[in-house]
């Protein structure tokens, strides 16, 4: 009886938007369509909390950026008109400057070594300064390595980018990068991404191969250049209001589902990477491998000292040691 009742709410609750038999129901708004890493994440968190709680909580699962971009659903989770969320940290910027430090292009190694120091003291630290900000963390993942993708040519080299014209994140790092490179950073929601590649409003963009396939960037982009050129954290937040009105024992099933959740979010990018790459050249977009990106590196160099003095050297030396 209690499976068949948690089921249903599950069943009702997530990604539906429509909620019954619970005592609180928690709004949980993302951008990610359904196949998307986070969105399957979001909706495994979402069965365990019901789980756990007896179906006493259920998460209301809006995705596909039905209650806007990453930076609208954060001002609500800040207000508390939205409950929860999962943006990327690239966004969460904008409202904790410190953030922006894992913006740094070429600043994690592997997805092993993000891992660690998001999972790690490192992590730990950047989340316990968010309350601050009238934000709760409770936990970090990541959409992996963020790649090129442009309508006008195949990009090998920072020359091959120059003047092109790229959709960034809302992320002034991300502006200052690109503009280092030579090319014309256009900030904007990704709700609005789609559009804007298919009307030549912009050349192109940059995403993580999961983000690309799940907004259907291959259907208006030619080229994709596996470039890895900035690693994409992801951050569970929930609301103050919400967070405070948990009891202790909800508040460690959340802080559990949330760890899981991301580990989870993680298997679903790596099972992206494996077969997106052919998904993308099946809708005819020539994907570029051998792209030099030592001289990508070698061409924002010159931004490293701004990095060390914005941030702290000790603070990127602790991310380069962390293993």
């Amino acid at each position: 009886m209690r499976n068949t009742f948690v089921a249903a709410c599950i069943t009702l609750a997530a990604w539906t938007g429509t909620a019954v038999a619970a005592d609180v129901t928690l709004s949980l708004g993302f951008v990610g369509g359904p196949q998307a890493p986070e969105a399957i994440a979001m909706k495994q968190f979402a069965e365990e909390i019901a789980e756990k709680t007896g179906g006493r909580i259920a998460i209301d699962l809006q995705g596909g950026g039905a209650l806007g971009g990453d930076r609208e659903v954060i001002e609500s989770v800040q207000l508390g008109t939205v409950d929860m969320a999962v943006p990327s940290t690239s966004v969460v910027v904008n409202f904790a400057p410190e953030f922006a430090i894992f913006d740094i292009p070429f600043l994690f190694r592997d997805f092993d070594h993000a891992d660690a120091v998001l999972q790690g003291q490192i992590g730990q630290e950047m989340l316990a300064g968010l309350p601050d900000k009238g934000l709760v963390g409770l936990a970090f993942g990541g959409m992996g390595f963020r790649e090129l993708t442009n309508n006008v040519r195949p990009v090998k080299s920072p020359s091959d980018a120059e003047g092109l014209k790229i959709r960034t994140q809302q992320n002034e790092l991300h502006i200052a990068v690109w503009k280092e490179l030579g090319v014309l950073p256009t900030p904007m929601a990704i709700p609005e991404v789609y559009t804007a590649l298919q009307q030549g409003v912009v050349d192109g963009q940059e995403n993580p191969v999961g983000a690309i396939i799940n907004n259907r960037f291959g259907e208006v982009q030619k080229y994709l250049s596996m470039t890895d050129h900035a690693f994409t954290p992801l951050v569970l937040l929930i609301s103050p209001a919400a967070y405070q009105a948990l009891s202790d024992e909800d508040k460690n099933i959340f802080a559990e589902a949330a760890k899981n959740a991301m580990a989870r979010n993680r298997q679903e990018v790596e099972t992206v990477l494996k077969t997106g790459l052919d998904t993308l050249r099946s809708q005819g977009v020539e994907i570029v491998e051998d792209v030099d990106k030592d001289a990508f590196r070698a061409n924002v160099e010159g931004l490293y000292a701004q990095f060390a003095e914005q941030f702290g050297k000790d603070r990127l030396d602790a991310i380069a040691g962390t293993q």
